[in-house]
């Protein structure tokens, strides 16, 4: 795949720092934004040994104006950006009735508006440029229901629902949309998890630990989607029959099958 332009929001750890690395190998010019400054520059160098033109800029995806900045960076410095992977996410997990509404406002603000912010800001640079390639992180969470995940399964099923939405708008645009929906596998998507149920961070680290896929896997099937212009991402096996058994199956069947896996 010929060597472009790519930005990852969260891209100093866990998924999108292994994309970073796979194109930094690969000769891109990569920019990773993370709200975490201390890991940014920490990390920041091993990029740079693999590609001299890699940048860290400190971007917190709720703020608009973090985002504005890196956008108007990568146009002086590159001349503009092909790739912009909207990556950075937080977990929430609990029934509906013990999640409060701060904690909502705290998830959809990160995982929902983040990724609206991110497209909202690069889409005119994209159209002026007639060309680029949005690559939204959603999850399995956003196609299936997996219960106590209310908040967590809402955010990602309206970032899946608005990367469609903006294939459709963008287009004409020669403007290509991808949405990724990975189960659980290895990340630090634990840390900072707001959870109102007990031993919820030793459970998902099992769950994480469970996975056949890492990291890397995950990103080499994002660089194989862009390449390709594929819409959806659904790199687990396992995920995928269940989406397929929840669409197909009687819900009441589909039910049992799912809290069969979860126990």
């Amino acid at each position: 795949m010929k060597p472009q332009r790519i930005f990852i929001t969260g891209g100093a750890s866990g998924l999108g720092f292994a994309l970073a690395q796979i194109c930094a190998k690969g000769g891109w010019r990569v920019c990773i934004g993370d709200r975490d400054i201390e890991r940014g520059e920490a990390v920041i160098g091993s990029l740079q040994k693999l590609q001299r033109q890699a940048m860290f800029m400190p971007c917190d995806v709720t703020r608009v104006s973090d985002l504005e900045q890196v956008a108007k960076k990568l146009e002086e410095e590159w001349g503009g950006v092909d790739v912009v992977v909207n990556n950075a996410g937080v977990a929430q997990v609990g029934q509906l009735a013990q999640t409060t509404l701060n904690d909502w406002q705290w998830i959809i603000d990160i995982n929902l508006l983040g990724v609206v912010r991110g497209c909202k800001v690069f889409t005119p640079m994209f159209k002026r440029q007639d060309h680029g390639h949005f690559v939204n992180v959603a999850s399995m969470a956003g196609l299936l229901d997996v219960p106590n995940m209310s908040a967590y399964n809402a955010t990602k099923a309206a970032v899946v629902s608005l990367s469609e939405t903006l294939q459709n708008e963008l287009k004409k645009d020669n403007i290509h949309v991808t949405v990724v929906c990975p189960s659980f596998f290895k990340t630090n998507l634990g840390h900072g998890m707001r959870t109102s149920i007990d031993g919820m961070e030793q459970k998902l680290d099992k769950l994480m630990r469970s996975s056949k896929l890492n990291a890397v896997d995950i990103a080499r099937l994002i660089m194989k989607a862009v390449d390709k212009k594929k819409t959806h991402v659904l790199p687990h096996r396992q995920g995928r029959m269940a989406w397929y058994m929840k669409r197909f199956l009687p819900r009441s069947w589909y039910q049992k099958l799912l809290y069969s896996r979860i126990k």
